[in-house]
């Protein structure tokens, strides 16, 4: 009895062990499963680019992953580092490469890995301690010798500070992502930049960054000049999928964007991407094909200040590292031939947000050329030979963070920028940035007499100090140039259609920023053009002493323009007899003739014509503005005139009575008496150098 209770009782504990074991053995089989499809799943988005959800499925898998079966920890480290160093939350990554390290999973690019994340973190002298391990290994590693050097000098470069003043810009960021700031607009009072927030559009959030996919947002200035709240653009150009990092065409009618489209099946690439503007409105962007290379990403646009190259960044076969700054030839809508930027610019590392700065400077962002940790900007500079010299502008612009995409405020050293420093989740957020330094600067107009603004024209600025430069006018005709003291400049507008004009200052040392300000008029080769402030005395063709000015304007014009002649014409109202008005505007046409020849103008260039009251002036639009009365194309005939009120009979006789000159030839003294060109054009050398594009076809004589 007792021996059966035994044995039953022996039997029940054996039936329970079993039980148990067999439990165990499931929710370790089940654990095992577990992990595997959690690994499945981050390795499927990893290959498509889709970091942060990648980083959670290895998180998941790490956790579960017994702390015994150290090889598949550090191989989960790993991957979870990788994730977290692409999505810029360089904390975890510092923790994930400690971890691959611990469970001695580790190469020689942990450690490099690592001592970079902890330069981000400002902790320096740990990260020289992982550099001088590298190097131990790899003496010639070009990135853990440039970090090493650099983690070496950061806390002295911290320490020494410099002369920028940094803000946070608390009125275009949100709780989300907010980057590639670009100011855009004639007074640059427009602010484009990249945005997470909750107003992006689209549903889902991002597996990259775990945050809605990027949209293009924008604020401007009201009438105090305060920044407005960042608003959505209501067009077609932003989608549910990412847009970011703009860039504006010289004449503002284009916006060069990158552009990140989702497919479940392929890894992300990044494309660059041009939406149109059309009335006030930016329309939906296309794919600007760069190249071929359908593997590669193609991003960060920027745009030369001709307007004639495209700067973006590629991590395409070719370059030193990384990711490196190419440029291609834009030509019309289409582009031809990619340029690597090359040393010193590019290095083993990754350059990225290249743009440039009205006086030429070029600044970009990079981790391959030392600095405080992460991306730091840096400013290329053309020095006399040429080449392109780089420099660092020190703390706080730069930061242990990643500091990257400039914006300039016109010619000024100031403007906007975007930085993660001091923000766990890796975030970016938009700063403001700005050097007191005495400037100098050019602004002028160059704009049609009697008419508007001519954004198509081009200046010409040449200096005795060296200076030779191709300058391109914005969309109201203006344009901004940095100058230097003690030079002579020589500038000359031009557009096609239109006679130039050539200006001249000597620019003297200042103690506070100046600004020149000049107008370039440009005459209409097809239309009349009114010279004006030109005076006789009354009933005679008498030049009067105040005519002086407007006459040697014109003399200049024609020296500037030697081989045009003209017409010259003088007018009168309709009071007074047809004959005597012709007799009286022909004397005075042949007054202001003789003073021109006189002033070294060659009286063949010249022709007088008085037509008395035989040509009424027609209305052109900026003149249809300025007078309620008149209308654009209406010509002021007697009949016209009577219908008005007094005052403004007396305004439109007023506009009759002028001297006025249209362009006969522009070929004068260009050929010989056989007929032959005089002067053969030399083919222009090409040259080599990257800032080959503005060279100008006049010199300084």
């Amino acid at each position: 009895m007792k021996r059966s209770k035994f044995l039953h009782t022996h039997k029940s504990l054996h039936s329970i062990a079993c039980g148990v074991g067999l439990l165990l053995l499931s929710m370790v089989l089940l654990n095992s499963c577990g992990i595997d499809r959690n690994i499945k799943k981050g390795d499927k988005f990893l290959a498509i680019g889709e970091y942060y959800d990648a980083a959670a499925q290895y998180k998941t898998a790490y956790q579960r992953t017994p702390a015994k079966d150290r090889t598949q920890r550090g191989q989960l480290a790993a991957k979870m580092a990788l994730c977290y160093d692409h999505i810029g939350q360089s904390q975890r990554a510092v923790a994930a490469y400690k971890n691959v390290i611990r469970y001695k999973q580790d190469s020689i690019n942990t450690h490099l890995k690592l001592a970079a994340n902890l330069m981000k973190n400002g902790a320096y002298t740990e990260a020289l301690k992982e550099y001088k391990l590298v190097l131990d290994s790899m003496p010639n590693n070009e990135l853990a010798s440039q970090g090493l050097s650099a983690a070496t000098v950061a806390p002295t470069i911290k320490e020494q500070g410099s002369y920028y003043e940094v803000k946070k810009m608390a009125v275009f960021n949100s709780r989300r992502q907010d980057y590639s700031p670009m100011l855009f607009g004639d007074q640059y009072n427009q602010l484009y930049f990249t945005s997470t927030r909750n107003d992006a559009q689209g549903d889902e959030l991002s597996g990259i960054t775990g945050v809605k996919p990027g949209d293009i947002f924008y604020s401007e200035k009201d009438d105090k000049g305060k920044w407005t709240q960042p608003k959505t653009i209501e067009s077609g150009l932003n989608t549910e999928f990412d847009e970011g990092t703009p860039a504006f065409s010289v004449d503002g009618r284009e916006m060069y964007i990158t552009q990140c489209l989702t497919d479940a099946t392929h890894p992300r690439f990044a494309q660059i991407a041009v939406s149109q503007r059309a009335d006030a409105a930016w329309g939906k962007a296309t794919k600007l094909e760069i190249s071929r290379d359908t593997l590669s990403s193609f991003a960060h646009p920027a745009l030369s200040l001709d307007g004639n190259w495209l700067y973006f960044v590629s991590d395409m076969p070719g370059g030193k590292g990384g990711t490196d700054i190419w440029r291609v030839r834009l030509m019309g809508g289409t582009t031809g031939g990619v340029e690597n930027l090359g040393a010193p610019i590019n290095t083993a590392g990754n350059e990225m947000f290249p743009t440039f700065r009205p006086n030429g400077d070029f600044y970009f962002s990079s981790d391959g050329h030392g600095g405080l940790g992460g991306l730091d900007i840096f400013i290329a500079k053309v020095g006399t030979d040429k080449r392109y010299h780089i420099e660092h502008p020190g703390y706080p612009l730069n930061s242990q963070g990643d500091d990257f995409g400039m914006t300039f405020d016109g010619v000024h050293n100031r403007g906007f920028f975007s930085s993660n420093r001091g923000d766990g989740r890796g975030w970016d957020h938009i700063y403001s940035f700005e050097l007191p330094e005495v400037v100098q600067t050019i602004k002028g107009w160059v704009y049609e007499m009697e008419g508007y603004e001519l954004p198509a024209a081009q200046v010409f600025l040449v200096g005795d100090d060296g200076t030779n430069k191709k300058i391109s006018v914005k969309g109201d005709g203006s344009f901004e140039q940095e100058i230097r003291p003690n030079v002579n400049y020589i500038l000359l507008a031009t557009c096609a259609g239109y006679l130039n004009h050539k200006e001249e200052i000597r620019v003297e040392p200042v103690k506070e920023s100046q600004e020149y300000v000049l107008q370039f008029p440009l005459a209409g080769i097809r239309v009349p053009v009114m010279v004006d402030n030109i005076f006789y005395d009354f009933d005679k063709a008498t030049l009067r002493p105040e005519s002086k000015d407007a006459l040697d304007k014109l003399v200049k014009l024609l020296m500037e323009n030697p081989n045009v002649t003209i017409e010259l014409s003088s007018h009168t109202d309709y009071k007074g007899s047809a004959d005597y008005n012709k007799r009286l505007s022909q004397r005075r046409a042949d007054a202001v003739v003789a003073y021109l020849v006189e002033h070294g103008i060659a009286a063949d260039r010249l022709s007088p014509v008085g037509y008395g009251e035989d040509k009424p002036k027609k209305v052109r639009k900026k003149m249809a503005e300025k007078y309620a009365w008149a209308k654009e194309n209406d010509v002021l005939t007697e009949e016209y005139i009577t219908k008005l009120d007094k005052e403004q009979q007396e305004v439109a006789n007023q506009i009759n009575r002028r001297t006025e000159f249209i362009v006969l030839r522009t070929t004068y003294g260009m050929f010989d008496e056989k007929g032959n060109l005089k002067k053969q054009p030399k083919p222009k050398e090409e040259k080599k150098a990257i800032e080959d594009d503005g060279d100008i076809i006049f010199d300084i004589e």
